[in-house]
């Protein structure tokens, strides 16, 4: 892919480089929720709009028959989903691949936080 049809690709630069100052100042071990609440501390430094712990419905003919929990919805454009550990799963992909689906979204974004740094991954639904 060209790198000019990155789907959202300042803000999603910008999120990335986000974890990256995260990782460099917590380093690996803790849970994932720190590291979220961290990640929530500097996208309000980078006066980012986003959503923590956004509820998505799953609608089936009018009835709501489900739910998820995403970590965060980033300028309504982009959901985060952080873990921790070295690799990604592929329950963790399909899980994000079905929150852009029930939301409607193009991008989502997995990072795990391992030993060794981040580890990024880019789910795009088109």
């Amino acid at each position: 892919m060209k790198n000019q049809n990155i789907v959202h690709k300042e803000l999603s630069y910008k999120i990335i480089g986000i974890m990256y100052d995260v990782f460099n100042e917590l380093s690996y071990g803790f849970q994932e929720k720190y590291y979220c609440r961290a990640i929530a501390v500097l996208l309000r430094e980078h006066s980012l709009n986003f959503k923590e712990q956004v509820y998505i419905p799953i609608i089936f003919k009018e009835n709501k028959i489900g739910g998820y929990y995403l970590d965060f919805l980033i300028e309504n454009k982009i959901i985060l989903e952080i873990k921790r550990g070295d690799r990604f799963f592929k329950k963790d992909i399909e899980q994000i691949y079905a929150y852009l689906k029930a939301h409607g979204l193009q991008l989502g974004i997995l990072i795990r936080f391992a030993k060794d740094g981040i580890k990024i991954k880019r789910i795009v639904n088109l």
